[in-house]
């Protein structure tokens, strides 16, 4: 993983010693890859499922209103769900009426799969992108203008996160077309460790790219009877919510929870906006000549990444709510992690905290009183102490 003996390397990325949860089920990959390219340990923990409808009454509703009234733009997402929507409206006799629909619309393929389904079906798309990026087909949308336009979106689960907020906020109605349902994810193990470690702060971040995702999460914490810590971490500020957008906002919101959403409802900016928010919430301290800065389970001494133990992360945070004074071992002892009440733990939980910063001048010894670190005092209008 982590190689400590190394004294320097490549700069650290921005997310580098940040742990961050993600929630999404569609399309993880996507956002997984962006934060570990900056460096973040990524905790997946799919909070959904999707599952085509087993009660049809959302799907065929959406259909008679759009047979009623022609939306401008329908946006077919994926050819199952294409092919299923068209197969459901034939079984409810309005499969002709749907098709003739369909053919005075602008109709957009999200890539060839889909524009296979079109074709199937006796149509012809519009227009489709080389990629099989919706991103790409919102661009079109918005670069056109979509004020006062009725959009049809064809709903795979979670949407591109974000797309349906851009629109409307472009000014367009946007009507859905439910063709799969949202349910808890089969396996709820990694949704449930995930919880444990908002619950105890293990993570920097949680990132949610539906509101159906957060609203799941919650739920779950409610189910296994942990919902106040982890409201309590989420609320007090400890683990950071990050939202695509308000509308994925909205469920932990109606909790009191803080989000941060980016200006633009995409997983690029969202990341971006963790590489700021979380480096900015990070404690700096000019120690020993050096920059110390603290990230969720790593030092950045200067511009190298150092990877510290649980129990030295806690002792650091010991040391860094008062920069430069003396805490005793007694205090330091109440912070470990499971320690109990033997002062040796402390001992031996410092000298693997020296070993992984590496500079053991960083924290002094006070004999018979316990560690400081060793502040610059000089160097403290350089960093201030936040």
């Amino acid at each position: 993983m982590h190689d400590h003996d190394t004294p320097t390397g490549p700069p650290a990325g921005p997310l580098a010693g940040f742990t961050v949860g993600v929630t999404a089920a569609r399309r993880a990959d996507e956002l997984i890859a962006l934060l570990r390219r900056r460096g973040a340990t990524v905790l997946h923990a799919p909070a959904l499922r999707i599952v085509p409808l087993a009660d049809d009454a959302e799907l065929l509703s959406a259909t008679k209103e759009l047979i009623g009234c022609a939306p401008d733009v329908v946006v077919a997402t994926t050819a199952i769900g294409f092919r299923g929507w068209i197969e459901a409206a034939d079984g409810w006799g309005l499969g002709e009426e749907l098709l003739g629909r369909l053919r005075e619309t602008e109709l957009l393929a999200r890539g060839p799969k889909v524009k296979g389904a079109i074709r199937a079906a006796g149509l012809v798309e519009t227009w489709s992108p080389r990629s099989e990026s919706l991103a790409e087909v919102l661009d079109r949308l918005l670069t056109a203008g979509v004020a006062g336009r009725r959009i049809a979106l064809q709903l795979h689960g979670e949407p591109l996160p974000g797309f349906i907020e851009a629109l409307r906020a472009g000014g367009a109605e946007v009507v859905g077309v439910p063709v799969y349902r949202w349910m808890p994810p089969e396996d709820l193990g990694p949704l449930d460790r995930l919880l444990d470690a908002v619950a105890a702060g293990g993570v920097d971040a949680v990132s949610f790219t539906s509101a159906p995702a957060a609203a799941s999460l919650l739920t779950r914490a409610a189910e296994r009877g942990v919902r106040e810590p982890v409201l309590a971490a989420l609320t007090g500020g400890s683990v950071l919510s990050a939202c695509v957008g308000p509308v994925t906002a909205l469920p932990l919101q109606a909790e009191g929870v803080p989000t941060v959403q980016p200006e633009r409802f995409r997983l690029g900016p969202l990341v971006q906006l963790l590489c700021q928010e979380l480096p900015g919430r990070a404690r700096v301290l000019p120690v020993a000549g050096h920059r110390l800065e603290l990230r969720g389970h790593a030092v950045l001494l200067d511009s190298e990444l150092r990877p510290v133990p649980p129990a030295g992360m806690a002792l650091l945070r010991a040391l860094s709510r008062r920069p430069g004074w003396v805490v005793a071992r007694s205090e330091l002892l109440r912070t470990l992690p499971g320690a109990g009440r033997d002062e040796h733990a402390v001992e031996t939980a410092m000298a693997r905290l020296r070993v992984a910063l590496g500079a053991p001048n960083l924290i002094q010894t006070v004999v018979k009183r316990g560690y400081r670190l060793s502040l610059d005092a000089a160097a403290e209008t350089k960093y201030g102490d936040d």
